[in-house]
């Protein structure tokens, strides 16, 4: 019987770097603002060029392609466009791409990822797919070790890159598939290739026996149970801990949604995605660092044994919430997974990244993600772990003015304090990240996209995955 969505995880274009162009195979030549055409360049004409990033212009069996004034997201907006060009009913199984002299090994990645991203396709269709290029040869100059070194980053990009592509499939597979046990089942099952990476499922009768009472409360009202995912790698080094929200559909529960919107719901365990994405990639690349992920996951519906808004419930660890909003369920759930954490598993540091609070959107766009720490140093850490591989943070202000707001008269904490909702959501975690250095992610708004625009696709985007890796690099170094 056919899969009633596409396998996961999705198949990307393949890069390699060699010193030596193929015969008959399509070349792209790189084509700088001016227009400024790279090797291989000669006798193609430039009128109409204008060398913009993504700008790809086919001239019979040989391209160009725009790559600007070669920033690394001109790299990254020309690798995916590329790729987009590449596509149809002729396109080539392969091509080869001439290199500037100038690029290096941060050109390079940005390249990578935007080639190897730009073609991802989720599609729910008995349709075949459309031909797309299979892989790609960036061909560079016959200089001594250079071509290792230029390997190497082709080989971190490309990882980067499937980390992203799997969060994006675990949040685009439609929630009539995707329910608890299919995202942390599907995540055990990859975790089971990987060395080094093992993969616990707890089931509703282990979360009641622990007291896991946020999750087993938001995941009350659905015939569907909640789970919870613990994903291992690595016994030497600093010991990370990533908590991601699992929310496989977010219907509002009693303080239901507005119907506008709510079918992209299916993508609000993007943050626990991201975590998924990023375990695999840290124990792909064997990292010398410990690394766990946490992933409580529920289905947040509405019915007779929904939670409602006034209940109280008792954390994992014994701290009390008042419920005052059925739809801020992302943080009951975060609020056990990081006491867990706390209690049981030391970490040096604390991670969590949610699709939390609309406020950020508001706050930051759709293309930025919020990052909330008592830290400055470990803000400006994910901030700079951000750029490296191409996604945007901004630190934003835990607000000591709205610290009495996160306490409820009749249990410890309120759930949906009044004022700046992403800020109060931040300060409702912290009270569950203990004394460990801790970041709240936001990721509301980049999560999720309507168009395209370099790398990123319409849909789930995969924004996170990338930034917990390279934090984790940093801290294996």
């Amino acid at each position: 019987m056919a899969s009633t969505v596409p396998s996961v995880p999705t198949k990307l274009v393949d890069v390699e770097v060699a010193t030596a162009a193929r015969r008959d195979v399509p070349a792209v030549v790189l084509v700088s603002t001016g227009p400024a055409l790279g090797p291989g360049g000669d006798g193609i004409d430039v009128s109409g060029l204008t060398g913009k990033a993504g700008e790809a212009v086919r001239h019979d069996e040989t391209w160009t392609l725009g790559v600007g004034t070669g920033s690394l997201a001109d790299y990254r907006a020309a690798g995916a466009a590329l790729v987009r060009a590449l596509s149809g009913e002729d396109a080539p199984k392969t091509a080869d791409v001439l290199l500037t002299p100038d690029f290096d090994a941060a050109n390079v990645r940005a390249f990578v990822l935007g080639a190897a991203l730009g073609g991802y396709r989720f599609k729910v269709t008995g349709e075949e797919a459309p031909k797309r290029v299979g892989s790609l040869r960036l061909i560079t100059a016959d200089d001594d070790g250079f071509e290792e070194v230029l390997t190497s980053a082709a080989l971190k990009a490309h990882a980067l890159a499937t980390a992203t592509a799997l969060t994006r499939d675990l949040a685009n597979t439609p929630s009539n598939v995707k329910d608890p046990r299919w995202l942390t089942t599907t995540a055990a099952r990859l975790a089971d290739r990987v060395d080094g990476l093992s993969a616990t499922v707890r089931d509703e009768k282990w979360l009641a026996q622990q007291g896991f009472g946020g999750v087993l409360a938001v995941g009350g009202g659905s015939a569907r149970p909640p789970r919870f995912l613990e994903l291992t790698y690595g016994t030497t080094g600093p010991h990370l801990v990533f908590v991601g929200k699992g929310i496989t559909f977010d219907t509002g529960g009693i303080s239901v949604k507005p119907a506008d919107g709510m079918h992209l719901m299916r993508t609000d365990m993007a943050g626990g995605g991201a975590v998924i994405g990023a375990l695999l990639a840290v124990a792909r690349r064997k990292l010398p660092v410990r690394v766990t992920g946490l992933v409580p996951c529920a289905e947040n519906h509405v019915s007779g044994s929904a939670y409602r808004p006034g209940d109280v419930v008792r954390h994992y660890g014994g701290a009390t919430t008042e419920v005052t909003n059925t739809d801020a369920e992302g943080r009951m759930v975060l609020a056990d997974a990081l006491a867990y954490a706390v209690k049981n598993l030391e970490p040096d540091l604390l991670v969590d990244v949610a699709t939390l609070t609309g406020a950020m959107k508001v706050s930051l766009g759709l293309r930025t993600g919020g990052v909330f720490s008592p830290s400055a140093e470990l803000a400006a850490e994910v901030v700079e772990a951000g750029a490296n591989v191409g996604e945007q943070w901004w630190r934003m202000p835990l607000l000591e003015e709205h610290v009495s707001a996160v306490a409820s008269e009749i249990a410890d904490y309120k759930q949906c304090p009044p004022g700046p909702g992403g800020i109060t959501a931040a300060l409702f975690l912290q009270k569950f990240a203990g004394d460990v250095p801790w970041a709240h992610l936001d990721i509301a708004g980049p999560a999720r996209s309507e168009k395209v625009y370099d790398e990123v696709v319409a849909g789930a985007t995969g924004f996170g995955a990338r930034t917990l890796v390279e934090l984790a690099e940093k801290y294996s170094r």
